[in-house]
């Protein structure tokens, strides 16, 4: 019997008759199985030898970072990519990461995505919600439905920021959006010796620490082959759509010291020969026009020669770090590579590299050694950069480099990310794809920009966009498709007009023309203010009237000559053009500010509610979904049990070593810790061990003094501790953090997890060792009165 079963499979198995879902049975059914004819619901199947599909979106690098782009910097994969397929020299993005993210993965423009800022930043308008629609279906949406697996490692940043939890909805998650399986982390930026990591749906800690030799990178790598090598082995003919995306080169910029030691003296000459430098090699390799010239000196930034000793050697050092996070960014996407090139499927794998946006200046002027300090205001230190010199690339900082190398990075053009200067928005874009492209290291010089990605896979694969997915219908893409250029250098483009708006910095493109209308101004210093500053209507319609650019791009490649007192016409017809454009795709309102859009209320999945109680064992809470704390009077209670012999650990914590709180146990007292942004630490202990049994443990903060935001202060407070109502400590705070306790880093209960938010006290995760019950966290104000003689006994016991 076994034997003839084995001859049935063998004979039955070729010859399977299949019906596509959804349609009628197409097989016949008797009484009996010897009277019946079986049929299958067909499988989904790609067309085959259709190609993998495989997006690398590189974070914060500007159009001469990359090596085949003129750089110094060392970056063979991609250059050995440009050099076996296309550069681009004329692609463009929308200036921020979010929102260019958005434009990659649907082919629509960011406002219409409901993204004009990122995520944290969204307001309670369509164009800027942060709430990517539904009938705007995601690239991997649609190769899903064309029966390719769909994978993505890295940054994600396109889930609404108070939806991030572990209460959902995952709906916008990358499961929620096409994607298969998910490895990285959800937010903007993320450490890269701990990040916040989440795979699939859910969260999950490194697979080691960096002592053992950790590096974010390296591991999006080794999960991006292992998602690959796991479905071609079962499936070698199934194509991937993979969208890997790095957290670099955004900061902080974390790699070991033998990469940043590789570019040890090699930029001690200074930002303007770097410029200079790359600037010649880009006409070498054709990637700017001959007679191209290079943009004026930005006036933000500090002329090298005018810097001192101390500076220039701080400086040089973080670009050397810079250099090397690159260098090991290229590294691990080589990796990638080389293992597609052992499987033979390199050649048939359509890969597209692309910037977010051009080069960040969230360094400041003298560049940073905490990223948090931008976003709280808070003016840099020279002294405390210098003080962290050796460590910079370490776990121990979350570091930036300094303005003048921002406007280094994006040669020849001015200006930087956030803006829409070409600084801003042109960025470097590679295509591979040897079995279809025969062009080998050509440059094309077609208008493009990141909407167009989506078109031109689907032209390029043959697929027409779908009519729905999920039964919802589908809105018409916007972008349009550069697959006509694969072969042809001199075809005319598709993209003729294109809008640009990044917290009020607006411009056009129109057929060789640019329209530009920086804010607060051509620089900061010519302006008078900084990032961030709002725009009234009275501002806008004088900007409209009077501070329009013009500049013929086809012929000024790097924007150097503004030309609308001459065009007129031509300028007016513009500015008509682009309210035009954002009548069409939701831009509206025009919006200035920076910063202060992070601290806006938003919606919440929960109703609004004073009181917060978190439990051992469960997730960590994210930063917009926790309750703020910031500038107001609140407090947080323990319920816990201490065995005989006492306990230790953290019971609650918040951010980590860019800023936060803690609040512990250890050598048997009740302690709390504050981190404001990395520069001062306030620590209270009790002047009373904990007792065994079971307790409240309770800290409170109480206001005594008011914020100034745009100062980087946050209400001055006096934090005092509690055991069971009794006051055991205080100390007072003259400043706390005004916006953001920490970048990544959300609410940990039992524990400190990632880069905690001391190195001093203890060393984390530093779990609790006693039984917690749980956390409360209070934000009614409803705080515990102490008389006078009490607290100043309590300050004397200290």
């Amino acid at each position: 019997m076994l034997e003839g079963f084995i001859d049935y499979q063998e004979a039955a198995l070729p010859d399977l008759t299949e019906y596509k879902p959804g349609t009628a049975f197409s097989g016949v059914i008797g009484r009996t199985v010897d009277q019946s004819e079986p049929a299958w619901p067909e499988p989904l199947r790609a067309k085959e030898g259709a190609p993998n599909v495989l997006f690398f979106i590189l974070d914060d690098t500007g159009f001469g970072q990359l090596g085949c782009y003129g750089s110094p910097i060392n970056t063979p994969n991609l250059d050995a990519l440009a050099a076996n397929g296309l550069l681009y020299n004329n692609m463009h993005t929308t200036a921020l990461c979010s929102p260019t993210r958005t434009c990659v993965l649907t082919g629509r423009n960011h406002h219409s995505n409901g993204m004009a800022c990122i995520t944290e930043g969204s307001t309670g308008f369509p164009g800027a919600n942060g709430n990517i629609p539904f009938e705007n279906g995601f690239l991997s949406e649609i190769l899903h439905q064309y029966g390719y697996n769909t994978y993505a490692a890295g940054k994600w940043h396109l889930t609404p920021a108070d939806q991030v939890s572990a209460a959902g909805p995952y709906d916008r998650w990358p499961l929620g959006r096409g994607f298969e399986r998910y490895y990285g982390f959800l937010g903007g930026d993320t450490h890269q010796y701990y990040p916040d990591l989440t795979y699939d749906n859910h969260r999950v800690e490194p697979p080691k620490t960096p002592e053992e030799g950790y590096h974010l990178t390296e591991d999006l790598a080794d999960r991006t082959i292992s998602f690959i090598a796991d479905s071609k082995q079962v499936a070698p003919n199934k194509p991937f759509f993979f969208y890997f995306a790095t957290g670099a080169m955004h900061a902080p910029h974390h790699v070991p010291k033998e990469w940043a030691d590789r570019y040890a003296g090699k930029f001690d000459d200074g930002w303007e020969a770097y410029r200079e430098q790359t600037f010649a090699r880009q006409k070498e390799l054709g990637i700017v026009p001959r007679d191209a010239k290079l943009s004026r000196h930005d006036p933000d930034v500090k002329p090298w020669d005018d810097c001192s000793a101390e500076e220039k050697k701080l400086y040089a050092r973080m670009m050397e770090v810079y250099a090397g996070f690159l260098e090991h960014t290229d590294h691990q996407f080589g990796r990638i590579l080389e293992f597609l090139r052992s499987m033979g499927e390199l050649d048939n794998t359509l890969i597209m590299v692309l910037s977010d946006n051009g080069a960040s200046s969230e360094g400041g002027p003298e560049g940073s050694v905490n990223e948090n300090l931008f976003f709280n205001f808070v003016p840099e230190s020279l002294e405390e950069n210098l003080a962290a010199i050796d460590e910079l690339g370490g776990p121990k900082h979350f570091n930036h480099y300094p303005w003048g190398w921002t406007w280094a990075g994006n040669t020849p053009f001015r200006r930087w990310k956030r803006e829409t200067y070409r600084g801003g928005i042109s960025d470097p874009f590679i295509v591979h794809w040897p079995q279809r492209i025969k062009a080998k290291g050509e440059v094309r010089t077609q208008y493009a920009h990141a909407t167009d990605l989506v078109p031109t896979v689907l032209e390029a694969l043959g697929l027409e966009p779908p009519t729905s997915i999920k039964g919802v219908a589908q809105s018409p893409i916007q972008g349009a498709s550069l697959a006509h250029t694969f072969d042809d250098a001199n075809a005319p483009t598709k993209h003729n007009t294109q809008y640009f708006e990044m917290m009020g910095h607006r411009s056009i493109y129109r057929d060789g023309w640019r329209a530009v209308c920086p804010w607060p101004g051509t620089s900061f210093a010519e302006a008078g203010e900084g990032f961030g500053t709002p725009i009234s209507a009275e501002t806008l319609t004088e900007l409209d009237a009077n501070d329009w650019e013009l500049y013929h791009v086809a012929e000024d490649f790097a924007e150097n000559r503004d030309i609308a007192a001459d065009n007129r016409p031509r300028l007016i017809e513009m500015i008509a053009q682009w309210y035009v454009e954002a009548g069409k795709y939701n831009v509206l309102p025009v919006d200035g500010r920076g910063q202060q859009r992070l601290g806006m209320p938003r919606p919440q999945i929960a109703a609004a509610r004073s009181s917060y109680t978190y439990y051992p064992g469960t997730q960590e809470v994210p930063m917009n979904a926790a309750p703020r704390i910031t500038n107001r009077p609140h407090s947080i209670t323990a319920d816990v049990e201490v065995p005989s012999g006492g306990a230790e650990g953290v019971l609650i914590s918040q951010g980590g070593i860019d800023g936060g709180y803690t609040f512990f146990v250890k050598n048997g007292k009740l302690q709390y810790l504050y981190n404001y942004v990395a520069r001062n630490f306030y620590h209270v202990e009790s002047n009373v061990e904990v007792p065994e049994g079971s307790h409240l443990l309770r800290y409170e903060f109480e206001v005594t003094g008011e914020p100034d935001i745009l100062k980087g202060i946050g209400a001055a407070g006096r934090g005092q501790l509690y055991i069971d109502g009794e006051l055991v400590g205080q100390v007072d705070m003259p400043v706390t953090n005004p916006i953001m306790l920490g970048l990544a880093s959300g609410v940990a209960i039992g524990a400190d997890p990632g880069a905690p938010v001391t190195l001093e006290h203890y060393q984390g995760p530093f779990p609790f060792t006693g039984t917690l019950h749980s956390v409360t966290i209070d934000v009614s104000g409803d705080l515990i009165e102490d008389d006078e003689a009490t607290m100043r006994a309590i300050m004397a016991r200290q």
